[in-house]
């Protein structure tokens, strides 16, 4: 009865919008077509902890005993469930209809992202199955649905976290959070929706901006090609054509749009140009349509600095690591995903290193608008990187994460892993080539960071860790010793030394600041606390102004923007509200070094 009134109590706190349906925005706003349904909302589901749904027929339920609203995980507050111990395997159900109007059309089941496999069954028929728990994925159910009736949609996903098999970014291995690990998340986790497309419409697109040549070069890809279709490509400033070209619908072809008069992109000046995709049949109608945007921009290494726009820019980032009081790994709404970034902003920082997850596409979408830098990352704390098959998971999902998030321009680094100590000498190195050589290959554009603060294989950027709190000893450490060494994490393997690759600490600071907020629940930081707040910005001033005049150092990134559960070290509360003057802090992380 407890539970029963508590998920009653948490849906009545949603916000209106909630009640109609959580996150109703479109889900990937940088192809964005008219034909689609939102599926959040009520789902009815069941754990399953002996595994054995397959053997009781759960594929075939018209329905659970138990409620849940998606896109929320089930432990967090926001799903109605809250559900905190290990949840190995769980079933959802929903009645789905396709609208009558969608007959002729390929209908696609499109999943954000869903923690960790998943496999999906209409009417009791298997559909498809998933690996992977941050990169979004869809199965074409045409042939199991009938347009205007309605069908049942199941949903199976295992999880085993501990197996080492699969990243976890954060998720916590014990029962309780702990330290830097934190509640975990299973299952659906971001939004499912369905789309009407034509079989010869565009399966994705590939939007490269070539500021030095002042030209976007476009590269699309189709479900179906026809000879007699063609591809209409638009580009808008602010509703006037700037450039428009036809080519042929297939998936050779590539199309070079000049952009006279270019406008670029930037954290100063964030501008978009508009993007419309139309592929036209024989008969010169349209039969699909697809709206998107870009930003002209580029980044690039020379020497030891990084560039955008051909100009050197420093970088001065906060870590975040995208998990929220009630959704855990959800945000609980579209303006909540803003106004993390708005935060950040106020507190003088001109961008983001994403933690230990991958962050949804409405994140992104925000950040290009705002003009946020961000370092993209994945969740690979837990995964076992001596294992071949653990590899096998990794390198699949990671690759379906690049592809998707490759247009965006706020995007500027990739950051496949974060603190893989320890590995073997065989294989760990192979992996990260591996991870390397493929990333290169999705996307030759933006520098990659193989291992954040560790042993370095093959890398663009040498990152480090360090987390001393005086300010003269980290100074001293970031600078080059009296032979020309600079400090580095991790020195057992050395895989790569130190070739003069642009050099940032991209985690420093975290200094632990919690008055009069929870003393009697366990809280952490790095680092002996500040006893007053005076102390806590005369350090922090103290840490920054070090950094900035190491001239070796090409950018910091802080930790970190919020604290999350137990880890104490946010500019802000993990509910979001301000810890310290935003005004003083601002004054502080906006700093840009003299003479660099």
């Amino acid at each position: 009865m407890k539970n029963i009134i508590l998920s009653i109590f948490v849906l009545l706190m949603i916000s209106p919008v909630f009640a109609q349906q959580p996150r109703a925005e479109y889900p990937r706003p940088q192809f964005e077509r008219t034909e689609w349904l939102n599926l959040n909302g009520e789902w009815t589901y069941s754990f399953d902890f002996g595994n054995s749904g397959k053997a009781r027929k759960l594929e075939e339920s018209n329905g659970f005993e138990n409620k849940i609203i998606v896109p929320f995980c089930p432990e967090s507050k926001l799903s109605g469930v809250e559900h905190k111990d290990f949840i190995n395997n769980m079933w959802y159900q929903r009645r789905i209809t396709v609208p009558a109007g969608w007959s002729g059309k390929n209908v696609l089941l499109h999943f954000g992202a869903v923690y960790y496999k998943t496999e999906v069954y209409v009417d009791g028929q298997f559909v498809g199955r998933h690996f992977g728990g941050t990169s979004s994925f869809e199965f074409d159910i045409t042939r199991f649905v009938t347009p205007g009736k309605e069908a049942n949609l199941v949903v199976y996903v295992a999880d085993d976290l501990r197996s080492g098999m699969q990243g976890g970014g954060k998720q916590c291995f014990n029962y309780y959070s702990e330290g830097c690990s934190y509640t975990r998340v299973t299952g659906i986790w971001q939004t499912v929706w369905m789309e009407a497309v034509s079989q010869y419409g565009l399966k994705q697109v590939h939007l490269v901006p070539d500021v030095d040549q002042k030209q976007l070069v476009v590269t699309p890809a189709f479900f179906k090609e026809s000879n007699a279709n063609l591809l209409k490509i638009t580009l808008k400033d602010k509703g006037k054509v700037v450039a428009e070209k036809t080519v042929k619908a297939s998936n050779s072809a590539v199309c070079v749009l000049p952009v006279s008069n270019l406008k670029t992109w930037s954290p100063e000046s964030p501008f978009l140009y508009d993007v419309e995709l139309t592929v036209i049949g024989a008969d010169n109608q349209a039969i699909d349509h697809v709206k998107s945007y870009v930003g002209m921009r580029k980044v690039h290494i020379d020497g030891n600095r990084i560039y955008l726009n051909n100009k050197p820019y420093y970088q001065r980032l906060v870590l975040d690591q995208g998990f929220y009081p009630d959704g855990i790994w959800t945000a609980p709404s579209d303006e909540a995903l803003k106004h993390d970034i708005e935060m950040s902003m106020e507190a003088g920082f001109n961008g983001a290193r994403l933690h230990q997850k991958v962050f949804e596409d409405r994140f992104h979408y925000w950040a290009d608008k705002l003009g946020y830098l961000v370092w993209a990352e994945s969740s690979s704390w837990g995964l076992d990187a001596n294992n071949e098959a653990a590899a096998r998971n990794f390198i699949a999902e990671w690759c379906e994460n690049v592809v998707r998030e490759r247009n965006h321009p706020s995007i500027v680094t990739w950051t496949p892993f974060n603190e893989t100590w320890g590995p073997s000498m065989e294989q760990y190195p192979r992996f990260v080539q591996d991870i390397y050589t493929l990333t290169k290959a999705i996307d030759p554009t933006r520098p990659i960071n193989d291992a954040s603060g560790d042993t370095h294989v093959v890398t663009d950027i040498w990152s480090v860790h360090n987390y001393e709190g005086n300010p003269e000893k980290l100074a001293q450490a970031l600078s080059p010793d009296k032979e020309g060494k600079l400090f580095t994490n991790y020195t057992a393997h050395a895989f790569q030394v130190y070739s003069g690759q642009p050099y940032l600490i991209d985690e420093f600071g975290g200094m632990m600041w919690n008055p009069n907020r929870d003393k009697n629940q366990p809280a952490w930081g790095y680092g002996e606390s500040p006893k007053e707040m005076t102390d806590f910005y005369n350090r922090l001033e103290g840490l920054v102004d070090a950094i900035l005049k190491v001239d070796n150092v090409w950018g910091y990134c802080y930790t970190q923007l919020t604290d999350v559960e137990q880890e104490r070290n946010g500019i802000y509360y993990y509910d979001r509200t301000p810890k310290f003057d935003i005004k003083k802090i601002h004054s502080i992380f906006s700093k840009v070094p003299r003479q660099k």
